[in-house]
């Protein structure tokens, strides 16, 4: 039946997995296929059925799939490539000019709307105890503001082109500054987000805080503020310098490092100028630094999603840019919650609002009849030799269901059940409570410092072990409150056991254990108030009786109950009226109240009634058995006592069972509900546990790493150059685009993934992470401990090599420092 739509669907798949190029056809095959995903998550549950492998893009681990049976894990996915397509087009995008400009402004600006929509709305609904690290909040925070300051860095150099006033150009520019700063904030909370990344949107922050001041200053001078025009390019000066110290450890590119130098020259030749005039003409007093007026920002980068992204229903038609929506004629996954919803309420409607109402009333009124000690006085009267025939039949019913076996057998049930339930509960808490005590064994090994994870017991995951632990609490009190309760119903059990042994036993075995009374006729004086109590003891039995048919005939109608039918019409209803949004749950709760109510809402009004009744029947029966006392006093008789206690005893171990068998029943339901919840925290505990386990040997492998591996040695091999950025007048606007995730069905996967690359406007991009160290025994001329270390003079030449000899003889001077690649067997030199 849906052969048509699984074709469809995987052939949406290969088109956006195979987007690599940065062309403008990729967005359309990005949005379709995630706007088809996004669809599918109102049919489909979550965990689909389909491993979904993935390569990461950003960070250290970019050579390792992660694979996931995970929905929203794919749609995550898609969406990051987009955001990525999106940066790569806006690098690639021509800003010799202002509309080129405009251009890479709205694609950094729709980059960053699709990372923030993946914030907000998606990674939310993920369910993944670890989300992938280029992926987590922090890190799509900080692409987000990332993108977002490339945007504005846009606006700042079109308002440089189309020569704005210095005051708007410094406004733009202080916000760009603000964007790359919070960048940087963000990245810092980033596994995945590397230092060169950082020091670059750290460099850039202070170069645009720097050229804001700087064009601020020349506002200054233009409208004859001589101070602070003095005060504005001192700060200048000192953020440009706070910029070349991030270039120290060569992360930056050149074109970079020059835009920072130019930008120094002109910024202190203009302020060596402004000293001057100011010392020598103005004589304006220079404000400090906590002084000066901040400087006013002026916005123009938004995170813009695309209307695609934040609404694919709109884009659904048999003629729209999506195309006809997929999987229509299959019931939403959210239609087969929706039907188990209603059934659990309906059930605790049924059950526990109105059967439990009334079974209570029920107990109530026996306890009371017992205390009244009914119906044994009057079978004493009525019936003083032989068995009362209520009596014969609940004797013949307790003989029918075999009561004293069943019994047994519940409680055999209810036990197994229980220890069952517990043995699987033990399980999951064994598994925590080992995870616990290796991660206590792997925090004392490495310190606290550097096993920098949560405690099992504070890991705040959706499912992770404060969760879990918690959880595990719950269930505690769960087993703790039902074996108490399985004890008080076996106290009950062994209260009447010996009683409904005889009623379960032969009729001459009642007629021994119940007295034959020493009358045999009834007083005519008793004959009234008997039977006034008779009438209304048999008003009691028959309320009992209707009672009990009224919830007979409510389990019946519950059973009866089906909603399916109906919930598929409303579901059609509910595509037709709002064709654009997502059917879940939430959306048939109008629909749940009103059946609910038309069906069972009678019921509950009933209750009042039924309470009513009772309650003017029980004063009935308190006021006839009153009269019934009184009058047996008056004629003294008193001669039926042991028979009345013998009968009334029976009578109450018959009830006792009755309610023994609900109790019994309660319990199985308790434990088969409790099994489903002790299953599931033992599947939960198991996968936390494994993935923390995971995450323990990935954690101790880079503890365990030698201190230089992940670092470039210094070699005689040459390195590859630092990127080149595209020189423009002012200075550089050097760029960064995301690179995609690596799908494994890519045609690409068989090479190694992209690396997480920085990109100038032209030139081609490093690699993030550096290379690793290559084997020691492979490295020529590497200093070794054995080789002690040498010391070198001003007039020794040891065996420093031709280097350091040369200079001595040639001037006698103390050998300069040694450029280039350093010869092991000249030693260390200290100077």
């Amino acid at each position: 039946m849906f052969r048509h739509d699984l074709e469809v669907i995987d052939s949406l798949r290969r088109d956006a997995v195979n987007t690599r190029e940065p062309h403008s056809t990729g967005i359309k095959k990005l949005q379709t296929y995630a706007g088809q995903l996004v669809w599918m998550s109102g049919k489909f549950p979550i965990d689909i059925g389909v491993e979904f492998t993935w390569y990461p893009a950003l960070g250290y681990h970019t050579e390792h799939p992660l694979v996931q049976n995970n929905l929203q894990y794919e749609l995550l996915n898609i969406l990051y490539n987009l955001a990525a397509l999106y940066s790569q087009l806006a690098v690639s995008s021509n800003r010799s000019d202002t509309e080129g400009l405009k251009t890479a402004a709205s694609f950094f600006s729709q980059a960053a709307g699709v990372l923030a929509h993946m914030k907000k709305e998606v990674l939310p609904e993920l369910r993944m105890a670890n989300p992938p690290d280029d992926m987590d909040e922090a890190t799509l925070e900080a692409l987000t503001q990332l993108n977002l300051a490339q945007s504005q860095e846009c606006f700042w150099q079109k308002a440089v082109m189309d020569q704005y006033k210095d005051a708007s150009i410094a406004k733009l520019a202080a916000r760009v500054s603000d964007l790359y700063n919070l960048a940087v904030e963000a990245a810092m909370q980033s596994e995945a987000i590397s230092s060169a990344w950082i020091h670059h949107m750290s460099a850039k922050h202070h170069h645009f805080a720097a050229a804001a001041q700087y064009r601020a200053a020349c506002d200054c001078l233009e409208k004859k503020r001589y101070g602070e025009e003095v005060a504005r390019l001192k700060d200048a000066v000192n953020c440009v310098n706070e910029g070349l110290k991030e270039c120290r450890g060569g992360y930056i590119s050149k074109a970079v490092v020059d835009d920072l130098h130019g930008l120094k020259k002109r910024v202190e030749e203009d302020l060596k100028r402004a000293e001057k005039d100011n010392d020598v003409i103005y004589l304006q007093i220079v404000p400090p630094k906590p002084e000066l007026k901040i400087l006013d920002r002026a916005n123009m980068a938004v995170a813009r999603v695309p209307p695609q992204v934040a609404k694919p229903y709109e884009y659904f038609g048999d003629h729209a840019e999506f195309g006809p929506a997929l999987f229509t004629k299959l019931v939403p996954f959210s239609v087969h919650v929706a039907v188990s919803i209603y059934e659990e309420r309906r059930d605790r409607l049924v059950n526990n609002n109105i059967i439990a109402e009334l079974e209570t009333m029920t107990d109530r009124l026996h306890e009371i009849l017992s205390s009244l000690n009914l119906p044994g006085s009057l079978q004493a009267l009525e019936k003083p030799l032989g068995l009362p025939g209520t009596l014969v039949q609940h004797a013949e019913e307790i003989r029918q269901a075999d009561a004293l076996n069943r019994l047994q057998r519940g409680f055999a049930d209810v036990e197994k059940l229980c220890a069952s339930d517990k043995a699987i509960f033990e399980e999951g808490k064994a598994l925590l409570a080992a995870e616990e005590e290796e991660d206590r064994a792997l925090r004392l090994k490495y310190g606290t410092q550097r096993w920098a994870r949560p405690e099992s017991r504070a890991d705040p995951s959706p499912d992770g072990g404060a969760k879990l632990w918690n959880q595990a609490g719950d269930v505690d009190g769960y087993f703790a409150s039902s074996t108490s309760s399985d004890a008080v119903v076996r106290e009950k059990f062994a209260a009447v056991k010996e009683t409904l042994a005889i009623l379960a036993g032969p009729d001459r075995g009642m007629m021994d254990y119940i007295p034959n009374s020493r009358r045999t006729e009834i007083p005519e004086l008793l004959k009234p108030a008997i039977g006034r109590l008779r009438g209304v003891y048999n008003d009691v039995l028959r309320l009992e009786s209707r009672r009990r048919k009224r919830i007979e005939s409510l389990r019946a109608r519950s059973r009866a109950d089906d909603i399916k039918g109906d919930i598929m019409a409303e579901a059609a209803r509910l595509e037709r009226t709002y064709p654009n949004t997502a059917i879940v749950p939430a959306h048939f709760e109008d629909f749940f109240d009103k059946r609910l109510d038309s069906l069972y809402e009678s019921e509950l009004e009933a209750l009042e009634k039924e309470q009513a009744d009772q309650e003017k029947i029980v004063s009935e029966i308190q006021r006839a058995n009153r009269d019934f006392e009184s009058q047996k006093k008056v004629i003294g008789e008193g001669g039926n006592r042991e028979r009345e206690k013998a009968l009334q005893r029976l009578d109450n171990a018959y009830y006792k069972y009755k309610e023994i068998v609900s109790n019994i029943e309660v319990g199985r339901k308790f434990y088969n509900d409790l099994s489903r919840i002790v299953e599931q925290f033992r599947n939960q505990a198991r996968s936390w546990v494994n993935e923390r386990r995971q995450e323990a040997r990935m954690l101790e492998d880079e503890l365990s790493m030698p201190p230089l591996a992940s670092l470039s040695m210094r070699s005689s091999q040459p390195q590859s150059p630092p990127p080149q950025a595209h020189q423009s007048p002012a200075p550089s606007s050097y760029y960064m685009q995301s690179p995609q995730r690596q799908p494994v069905r890519a045609p690409a996967a068989q090479s190694p993934p992209v690396e997480a690359q920085i990109q100038s406007w032209a030139d081609n991009v490093p690699q993030q992470q550096p290379k690793p160290m290559p084997p020691i025994a492979s490295m020529q001329g590497a200093w070794m401990p054995n080789m002690g270390i040498k010391f070198s003079g001003p007039g020794a030449g040891g065996s420093g090599g031709s280097a350091g000899q040369g200079q001595q003889q040639g001037g006698g001077n103390p050998p300069g420092p040694v450029r280039g690649t350093w010869d092991p067997s000249s030693g260390i030199r200290f100077g």
